[in-house]
Formats: C-alpha cells, structure tokens, sequence
C-alpha cells in the first residue's frame, strides 16, 4: 500500500499536472521558459532577418518524421508554355549558335559583339520583367531551361544571360521599387539598354556580407545644382559580375546618420541603392579574371559619391531594411541560377563523354566496356539524373509563389558538387584529350571553371555548414521557431502560454519520433508510408525516406537539447545533419522526376543508382553525427533507436553501375531524356557534334562488322581497324570484294571520319603567344567583312 502511494505520488501527481495545461502553465512551464531564454544562443538582426526570409516547402515535411507523399507527388509538372517553348527552340538555339566556347575565351576573351547584342535585343536580360514593362514574364522553370541551354554552350553566354535575372536591380525593383523607379528602369532593363550588376561582396566582407564595412553617410549635399538631402558614399567591392560593362550599379551598404538628419525613429543599417556608372566618383571597367572564365566580372569601387536619397531602392522608407530585401529575394536566384548551370555543364560532359566511350576503342574494344570506365559513367549518368531532378523541383518550388530558403540552398550546395564530380570523372575518362587545351577540347574549360560554381551565391563550405540545417533545424522544423518566437514576445501572458503549447507539442513530437524510430528500425521501415500511385520497385525508396526522415527529426532534436546553443558552432555535426536532409530532398526529387516523365523503363538505372547511392550518403552522414556526438550515452541511445541492426542502405552494385553505364551508351528516348534541352551544334568543328554523329553511326557500323567476322577469320579481310587511314583501306578492300554496299562503305566511312574528328587533340605553333594574336586578328577581319556584307 505504501508502494501505492508512492508510485501515485512519483508519477501519477506529475502526469497530472503536466496533462493539466493551467497547472503545467502555473508550476512547470515558466522554469523550462526562463532555461530556454537562458541557453538560448544570441541572435543578430541580420541572422534574424535571415530565418524570416522566405518561406518552408518540401523540407517542412521531411524535417516531420512523417512526409506526405500524396501531397507531394499531386505538385503539378514542371512545363513550358507555347511561347516559352518557341523561345526555346529558336531566340536560345540561336544564341548558341553565335558563340563557340573556345573562341570566346580564347580570341575574344569575352562573347562576340554580335551575340551580346542578340542577346539584349531579343529580351534575354529581361526574362523575369513583367510584359508591361517590356519583359518576357517568364516562369522560374523557363529561366531554368534558358540558364541550363546556354551552359551546354558556352558559361560565359550563361552567367551573362544569367546574372539580370537572377538577385539583382531587376528583381529588387519589382518586390521594392517606387513606381517612379520600376517605370524608368524596369524597360530600359528589359530592352537592355541598361546592363545592371549589384554590387554586395567586399574584401573583408565575402560570405558575412552581412558585415559590409562600405558607408553611405547622411548629410546635405548638390545634385542638378539644387542642395538636396543624401547619402555620401564610400565602397571598395569586388567579383561583381557584368561589373565591368554595367551602365547600372545596384550597390549594398551601410547607412549611418551622425547628424540625426533622418526622421525621428528612422532606421538605419544596410540599404540598396541605384546609381548610374556614369555618376561622378564611381570607378568600374576593371576586370578580374576568373579561372579562364571570361563572363564580364571586376571590381568597382567610389569615394564619397553623393547621390540623393531617390536612388535608394523604395525610396527614403527603405533605408536599413536591404538586408532583409536581399535575403527574401536570394532565394529564387539561388535555386535557379547555379543548379541550371550545373546542369547545362553535366549534360554536355555526359553527352560528349558517353559518346566517345562508345566511339573510342583500345585493345580491340570499346573503352565504355572496361569497367574502370563503366564505373566512372555510372557515377555521372546517375548524379546528372538526379542534378536534373533538383534543379527541376526547385524551380516549380519558385512557380509555385515559395520562397524556399532551405530548398535553395540545398540546390546550389548539391547540384554544383555533383556537377563537380561528373566533370572530374569526365576528364578521368578522356585522359589525354582532356588534359590538352584547343577547340577539339570539350571539357576542359568546365573543368577549369567549376571551382567559380562552389565558390559563388554563398560558398559551399558555408553553405553546407551554416546555412542548411543551420537555417533549416529553425524555419522547417515544426516548433523550434514558434518557442523562439514566444521568448522573444513582450507580454509575459501570452509569452508563456505560446511557449508552452509549443514546447509541449516538442516533447510529444520527440517520443512520437522516437517510438516510430525504433519501429521502423527494427522492421526495417516496412510499415513507413508508401504514396498511392508508387510504382512497385520504387516503393522500398519512400519507405526508406520515411525511416531517414523519422531517423533525422529525432537526431535533430536530440542534438538541439543536448548541444543547445553550441550546436551552432558545431559546424561539422550540423553540416552531417544537413547532408541527411539534402539526399532525403534529392531522393524526392528523382523519385517525383520518374513519376512525372511516366515511369519510363528505360530511365530505371539512373533512378535506382542515384537514389541508392543518395541513401547510402544519407545513412553515412547521419552514422557521422552518431560517431562524433559529444554526449556518448545520448549517441548510444539515439543509435538503438534509428539503427539497430546496423546501417541498412548499401552503395550501388556494380552491375547497377554497369546498367547505366550501358544506358548512357544506347541511343534512343532514354539517353534523349537524360541529355534533355542540350544544345547540339550542326557543326563538323564541333566534337562533340563529331562525337554524336560517329555515336549515331555506331549501331550500323557494329552490325556491319558483325556480319564480316566470318570473312575477316577466313582471312578475307584484315580485322576493323582503328585510325581514319586504315579505315579508309579497309571499307575500300571490302567493297572491291563486295562485302559491303556502298550505302555500308559511305557509313563507315563517315564513322571512321567523325571518329576522327571526335578524337582530335589540337597542336599549335611555339609561339602560341603570336598563333593567338594571327588568329584574333583574322577572326575580327572576318566578323568585319560578315558585317559590312
């Protein structure tokens, strides 16, 4: 009896009164309040206008425990309209068309005039403009589609086009402009007879732009021979792209008012304005040189240029508040503008690589038969389906009015480092001819340049360690950001009784994770929740996600209490939490790719490398947080819980990697999807238009030799051989004995011929200095004539 009441006491009072809500609210929850105010980690204005910026999506759910696959799998498909498809097919074809990637950086050192004004006269700095102001009005998907085209080009054309419409005067304009602002600028940008750049990055301010040291002072001042209220600024900035040709300067920087001439409870801090480059005391023109990129990029730099308080974006009522503009307007570019690039760079590394290991032969066989090979073409068959997949469900996320912060970020980190990989497997592949500069080169430039990709719009080691999960743990989790938000309320009351109803749906949310955790670890996730319209050998995928996501909410819960405010400092830990929620997006997002291209067969291989492939890293990084966890007996629990067997997911197999690697070597509709919207030059100077040919070719000539392999071991005919001459002998010795018909020869012919082109490695004079210069010199005298006729 006395064991009774005890019990009673010990358990049953506190069960009582923590299931009594004005109980719990009297005598518990203020003392786990005033804890949680106290190891609360400090927040900045500029951190928190960070957290504020944008909005949840996907990542919501996934930070759930429980995703919602039928809601997900209902989002609409990524589609074009008839005039952006037009767009497409001719103004972009065209502009391509009017540029070659070796010229450009190596006679022009920057695009041919021609396609520069192409460019700007047909609307490609305008793409995000509404049509009432002379813009295309086109949707985040299309931007997507032009960004990725141009980049299967040339990157200079594509960070040219890019950079307008991406974070910048444009866009600023359109969520902040007076309407006196977005009347002037908005058609001039649109036409392109303004070329904008924005200027935020300084020496000592790289990824803390937030820190920006440049100055604009509040003071009296002449402007058009008036005295006039304004600003007197001071800035040194640097990498800023189209810098060097911009007539319009979006410039960030720091007001400060010594003077208290500003209205009493203005703000102050970092403010967005526009100042024309021909503005008394701006200097710009200067370039920098970016890895042999040769895209407009410099430096740009004033000394107390006055300029009046009408060129602030929005007006006076602006001013302080451009941080929280740049932040709610960064995240559409971010999911666009890089993660398309990449994608461009990928598709025609893959396009040209594939092709060559079909075409090129050693030891008697196609290298794409090796399977040092095969397994280098798997990994960049299976990361460019899946880099497309991203960049395609980012971009809907921004058609579909979200600003997705989380979403963004993970796109740029993950699709730039995977298409780092596909080009470094790329160069493994070609060997000699990659490593040899000249236009039979197609990879090389990308390779070089690639490092800019993971260097720009937030560095990806920044990224990876602070913005992900850093931004995500707070934005997407389901109650962290509303018990922040009840500490930081002035009224007492009501303070509490938010913080209470959240803090306590915190705790049913971590042992609903928990029970569920342990269940699906030791059912394997068989009961986790599969979507309605699943296909069957995809089914396992959702079930793994939704153990990973119940696995990933617990563990971030349990490194949130347990680390509390040095969480943010442990950067490798968050980064490995991020890295488990980045593959969860990315298995989403191929899976959703499948579902909307119809569950094509042949696109099956990419799908199941990729996604088991991102499983495994999933398991990896979250089995990393585990290892280095501070807090053993919590990382000892935590491991029982969400993997108790074990880690459950492995790597591709190899005959995995040898399908795609085959795949990526059969024309038809699968190969067409993967390279989907890839430029394809009609060229013979172009190899990988060389390499396409010889590959379509390749069938036939396979056939045909099939079919002479009696006669060649009855010594009728010498073996296939290799190199154009002996081809040449070859096809002529077997139709003078009548093995082939001409229509067979004129085939193998044409394959030996693009083979060889395909094949090409460049060589130059000595002096490549004074090659160089005869070339350029011929180049303009050509592009002249062109022009007078």
């Amino acid at each position: 009896m006395i064991l009774a009441i005890i019990l009673v006491i010990l358990i049953g009072v506190p069960a009582v009164i923590l299931a009594t809500p004005a109980l719990r609210r009297s005598l518990v929850t203020p003392h786990i309040f005033a804890l949680f105010k106290r190891i609360l980690p400090a927040m900045s204005d500029t951190e928190r206008d960070a957290l504020e910026a944008g909005t949840t999506w996907w990542d919501a759910d996934l930070f759930s425990g429980r995703p919602d696959w039928n809601k997900f799998l209902k989002l609409p498909r990524p589609t074009l309209t008839a005039e952006e498809q037009s767009f497409l097919d001719h103004e972009v074809r065209h502009l391509c068309e009017l540029v070659d990637d070796w010229e450009a950086t190596q006679v022009w050192q920057g695009l041919p005039a021609p396609a520069w004004q192409y460019a700007r006269d047909k609307g490609f700095l305008g793409m995000i403009i509404p049509k009432q102001y002379g813009g295309k009005a086109f949707s985040a998907y299309m931007h997507s589609q032009v960004v990725m085209q141009l980049s299967t080009r040339c990157s200079a054309l594509a960070v040219q086009v890019m950079v307008p419409n991406s974070l910048g005067p444009a866009e600023l304009l359109l969520h902040y402009g007076t309407e006196e602002q977005k009347n002037y600028y908005l058609p001039r940008l649109a036409a392109g007879t303004e070329i904008p750049c924005f200027a935020l990055t300084s020496p000592y301010a790289g990824s803390d732009a937030a820190a920006i040291p440049d100055t604009g002072v509040v003071c009296m001042g002449r402007f058009e021979g008036r005295e006039t209220l304004g600003l007197r600024i001071t800035w040194n900035k640097r990498y800023i792209t189209l810098g060097p040709i911009a007539t319009l300067l979006g410039l960030a920087f720091r007001v400060v008012d010594p003077d208290g001439l500003l209205p009493a409870g203005s703000s102050t801090g970092i403010t967005c304005a526009l100042i024309p480059a021909t503005h008394p005391g701006v200097v710009i023109g200067r370039r920098h040189w970016p890895l042999n990129a040769v895209f407009q990029n410099g430096p740009t730099s004033g000394d107390d240029v006055f300029i009046p308080m009408e060129w602030i974006i929005g007006g006076p009522g602006q001013i302080g508040k451009g941080w929280r503009m740049l932040m709610e307007c960064l995240a559409a570019g971010r999911a666009i503008s890089l993660p398309s690039a990449s994608v461009g760079t990928a598709k025609l590394a893959v396009r040209g690589t594939s092709a060559y290991c079909a075409i090129r032969r050693q030891f008697k066989t196609s290298i794409g038969k090796f399977e040092g090979v095969q397994e280098a073409l798997a990994r960049m068959g299976g990361n460019l389906y899946m880099m497309d997949a991203a960049r395609k469900l980012s971009a809907l996320a921004v058609d579909l009015g979200e600003k997705p912060a989380v979403v963004s970020a993970i796109a740029k980190y993950h699709v730039t480092e995977r298409g780092r990989a596909v080009v470094n497997d790329g160069m493994d592949i070609l060997g000699g001819k990659g490593i040899c500069m000249g236009p039979s080169n197609f990879l090389a430039r990308a390779y070089q340049q690639i490092p800019i990709a993971i260097t720009v719009e937030g560095a990806n080691i920044l990224t990876r360690c602070l913005i992900i999960f850093g931004q995500g743990a707070i934005r997407s989790h389901p109650y962290v950001l509303k018990e922040m938000r009840a500490t930081a309320n002035g009224d007492h009351r009501k303070a509490l009784h938010d913080f209470d109803a959240a803090f306590f749906g915190h705790m049913r949310f971590v042992c609903a994770n928990a029970a569920r955790g342990l269940w699906y670890g030791l059912t394997g996730g068989a009961t986790a929740p599969v979507p309605e319209q699943a296909a069957g050998d995809m089914a396992a995928y959702y079930r793994a996600i939704g153990r990973l996501s119940t696995a990933f909410a617990l563990m971030t819960d349990v490194s949130m209490f347990v680390l509390g405010g040095e969480l943010k400092r442990r950067e490798r830990i968050s980064a490995r939490l991020g890295d488990a929620l980045s593959q969860m997006y990315l298995i989403s997002a191929t899976l959703k790719r499948y579902e909307d291209d119809g569950r094509q067969q042949a696109d099956a291989p990419y799908v199941h490398w990729s996604v088991r492939d991102a499983l495994h890293k999933a398991q990896l990084a979250l089995d990393g947080v585990l290892e280095n966890f501070p807090n053993r007996p919590a990382a000892v629990l935590a491991r029982l819980l969400v993997f108790p067997f074990g880690l459950p997911y492995a790597p591709p197999s190899d005959e995995l990697g040898s399908a795609v690697a085959n795949a990526m070597q059969t024309a038809g509709a699968g190969r067409e999807r993967l390279l989907a919207d890839g430029f394809l030059a009609d060229d013979l100077r172009d190899p990988v238009a060389c390499g396409e040919l010889a590959f379509n070719l390749l069938p036939q000539v396979e056939a045909i030799e099939h079919r002479l392999k009696p006669a060649v071991r009855a010594g009728q005919l010498d073996a296939m051989p290799q190199s154009l001459p002996e081809m040449e002998r070859w096809t002529t010795q077997a139709a003078a004995k009548g093995l082939v018909t001409p229509e067979e020869r004129r085939a193998l012919s044409d394959f030996a011929r693009f083979t060889d082109l395909s094949v090409r490695v460049d060589d130059f004079p000595p002096d490549l200095n004074a090659a160089a210069d005869a070339d350029k010199r011929w180049r303009m005298a050509a592009q002249e004539a062109a022009v007078e006729a």
